[in-house]
């Protein structure tokens, strides 16, 4: 009897660049390897390939050492690595659900501000969560009266576009701020400002929805704020669990750690080792992994089908969590970034492996 298909729906780029064995950031031979051990066949295809009224889907499968377009029936499990952000997709998407497949990660583009809503509710969170507000003249007021630094960033944004920083001064405030949205922006400008909010700043706040929050007290290493990257996932057994951490440590230049931005990667073992010899070490990662564990376990309780995520989490010098952001498509390349080639792999074959648990007819715990 031949494998079961595990659908992965991808976006438009990294389709037309499968069969040319170009597939960017993303490493398709490995669900072909995790396929072969789950005993799987992973296809691939975008939205439109799918005709709903025949339940077929014209996808790409691996055929020897090439890969064939092939009409197949709609694979009951699906892994969602695409971004879709429109109401009609959101439509096609549910119309699959209500012919029954499983569609884990569907929705994988959250507000920044729906997502800290969400985690406000638990109580054991809470603590670690910036101060945060929709991004209105009147909050800005509120923000600027009870802190001395703010991330200024847009909701629906994504590897550090538009953010923007604004930190008191002896006497005024300074504003730093890209000049474009474009993830190839270089460009930083810096604004001086006493009373009122520089035109800029207020043109960007009312034009789009942003969010300001509490800059975090984050830990450094070699001078610079460093955050972590935390692949969390669902697995084999269907329970959530912490694939990898990897450090991201901002830029000389800058104050973000994307790695997009000129962030860096880094081992938070080495972070540890040579900064923060005074901490117990065991007991910071035990911290980070329970915390994220708890964030994924409560953020899957209101949001459907949740099973892949990359979370950006601080901590203070003294080891402390601090929530960041959560990504709904996890960026997985820091992994590779930091040559951590084995939980890079491990990032692609989790969502195989509870794949096949969903497509063996089990549920997955809350």
């Amino acid at each position: 009897m031949a494998n079961p298909y595990v659908g992965i729906l991808v976006n438009d780029s990294l389709y037309a660049g499968i069969p040319l064995g170009n597939t960017q950031y993303e490493a398709i031979q490995f669900y072909e390897e995790a396929g072969k051990q789950y005993e799987v066949t992973p296809c691939f295809f975008r939205i439109q390939d799918v005709h709903i009224d025949t339940m077929k889907v014209h996808a790409y499968v691996r055929e020897g050492l090439r890969y064939e377009q092939m009409w197949l029936e709609l694979p009951k499990v699906i892994h969602n690595r695409a971004v879709y952000l429109d109401q009609a997709s959101y439509q096609t998407l549910e119309t699959w659900i209500q012919q029954g497949v499983i569609l884990f990660n569907r929705w994988n583009r959250y507000s920044k501000l729906r997502i800290h809503e969400v985690l406000l509710k638990n109580d054991t969170i809470r603590p670690h969560l910036p101060g945060t507000y929709p991004a209105t003249l009147k909050n800005m007021k509120i923000m600027m009266s009870a802190y001395d630094s703010l991330i200024i960033k847009p909701t629906n944004s994504s590897i550090g576009r538009g953010v923007m920083k604004m930190d008191r001064q002896l006497r005024s405030w300074q504003l730093i701020y890209p000049v474009s949205m474009k993830l190839s922006n270089k460009i930083y400008r810096t604004v001086r400002f006493r009373q009122y909010l520089p035109l800029t700043l207020r043109r960007k706040i009312q034009s789009r929805t942003y969010m300001i929050q509490q800059r975090l007290p984050l830990a450094t290493f070699d001078g610079r704020p460093f955050d972590l990257r935390i692949s969390a996932q669902r697995g084999a057994t269907g329970e959530w669990g912490i694939t990898g951490i990897v450090a991201k440590v901002a830029s000389p230049k800058l104050f973000l750690t994307n790695v997009a931005q000129g962030g860096e990667v880094r081992s938070l073992p080495d972070i540890l080792t040579a900064e923060y010899a005074h901490l117990n070490h065991e007991q910071v990662l035990r911290q980070i992994t329970d915390f994220s564990l708890l964030v994924a376990q409560h953020l899957s309780t209101e949001l459907p089908y949740l099973a892949d995520i990359g979370l950006d989490v601080g901590i203070t010098t003294d080891g402390f969590p601090l929530f960041i952001e959560c990504n709904g498509k996890d960026q997985r390349y820091s992994f590779l970034e930091a040559e951590m080639q084995d939980i890079w792999k491990a990032t692609y074959f989790n969502p195989i492996a509870y794949a096949k648990f969903l497509l063996s007819g089990c549920t997955p715990p809350l």
